[in-house]
């Protein structure tokens, strides 16, 4: 096997189990540790992954937030769900934002429903779902394209919001604690500062999964949106601190 047709299947598994051993994936592809070793070593430059001791893992840290492809297969059903619960925040005319991320993808269906709809995006993925989209007027945000992120960023972009205004903007983060929001990358991060300061209303989607984490950069605290779009499989506890800070919270019933 080729190199690039190995590291391609290192990440495959990665992407399949979350994280594997240097031990394992030497086993598997019947190559040295210290061949595997330098893959890792390579695929964490491109951000790929990120090493940890005695093997490595494309599941997010406060520093290092997952590909799109794994993340694209993490609490699946629950993101419809808090897909279509947010879309019910349209109605058909607007303006509406959508952010990079795989939950942002997960809106394409339920925004055509009601269509007539301006979409503004930075997201790849959510371009592709849409391109066809009968009454679908599809804003495509330019500017450096992230494979990691499926999604565009960087100077052009965010000049590009500063030129634009919106009635709604349906956005996500990749961790939240308390009732803050944080985010791994500060390029990332400066685009959805940039939507959700032209947007007229805003809402956080964000699964159970992104609360009780961490990250590098500080958002912006939950009491900035005009809503957050969770699901019954938050604990209590973390909805009850944010009702009690009086954050409009909207809880999609998914199934355990």
């Amino acid at each position: 096997m080729k190199q690039q047709e190995r590291r391609r299947a290192i990440f495959e598994r990665l992407v399949a189990k979350g994280s594997a051993t240097i031990e394992t994936l030497s086993q598997q592809f019947a190559v040295s540790r210290m061949t595997i070793h330098r893959d890792l070593e390579d695929m964490e430059g491109e951000g790929l992954l990120r090493r940890v001791r005695g093997g490595a893992s494309v599941e997010a840290s406060g520093l290092f937030e997952s590909d799109v492809r794994y993340r694209s297969h993490v609490a699946s059903t629950e993101k419809r769900a808090l897909a279509q619960m947010a879309a019910g925040f349209v109605e058909p005319g607007m303006s509406v934002m959508v952010d990079d991320g795989s939950t942002g993808r997960c809106l394409a269906p339920f925004l055509v429903e009601r269509a007539p709809l301006t979409v503004i995006t930075n997201n790849m993925g959510l371009i592709t779902d849409l391109t066809f989209a009968p009454r679908i007027r599809l804003l495509s945000l330019g500017g450096t394209y992230s494979p990691r992120f499926d999604g565009f960023f960087g100077i052009v972009t965010e000049t590009a919001l500063g030129a634009l205004r919106a009635d709604v903007a349906i956005m996500s983060s990749s961790a939240i604690e308390g009732c803050t929001a944080f985010h791994q990358d500060q390029e990332v991060l400066a685009v959805k500062q940039h939507m959700h300061g032209v947007a007229r209303r805003r809402f956080l989607m964000a699964h159970h999964q992104k609360f009780g984490r961490t990250a590098l950069h500080r958002w912006t605290d939950l009491s900035a949106f005009d809503g957050v779009v969770t699901s019954s499989a938050l604990p209590v506890s973390s909805l009850e601190a944010m009702r009690e800070e009086g954050i409009p919270v909207h809880v999609a019933d998914v199934v355990p």
